[in-house]
């Protein structure tokens, strides 16, 4: 049996390290699935970062909506997933190394910000969450 988050559960859930599951609307065809780094505080927006000539850059500039899942992957399972409007703003200096000490810590985060320096066609994606899903099964 499952059971919903209430609003602080979901938020640190959210909070916590996960890779994301990024979804964008295509013509045609279903959605373009893929996973993401991100990075969440309680009450804010989600945020990512992507190239700008990518599928996903370039799906972007073609919607009004995207969807992020984020998961844990060994039971008791939790996922929370949200959706909502995004803005698109250019890369501030730290973000890159920020994500990527967030995934790969200290010196992988470093060594992987050093390595990518070239942001010139980095863009972060910004998603206020308008809905959210739950399933928590920790609270049955």
């Amino acid at each position: 049996m499952s059971t919903t988050m209430n609003t602080k559960q979901r938020e640190a859930f959210l909070s916590d390290l996960h890779v994301g599951v990024l979804s964008i609307a295509r013509d045609q065809k279903g959605p373009l699935t893929v996973p993401i780094w991100y990075d969440y505080e309680t009450g804010g927006d989600v945020w990512m970062i992507t190239s700008a000539s990518s599928s996903k850059g370039r799906l972007l500039k073609k919607t009004a909506r995207i969807s992020l899942c984020v998961q844990t992957e060994q039971a008791p399972y939790q996922y929370v997933s949200v959706e909502g409007p995004f803005t698109i703003q250019p890369v501030r200096a730290g973000q890159l190394l920020h994500m990527a000490t967030r995934y790969l810590g200290t010196q992988g985060g470093k060594a992987y910000a050093e390595a990518s320096q070239d942001t010139a066609d980095s863009i972060v994606v910004r998603l206020s969450p308008a809905t959210w899903y739950t399933v928590d099964y920790n609270l049955s």
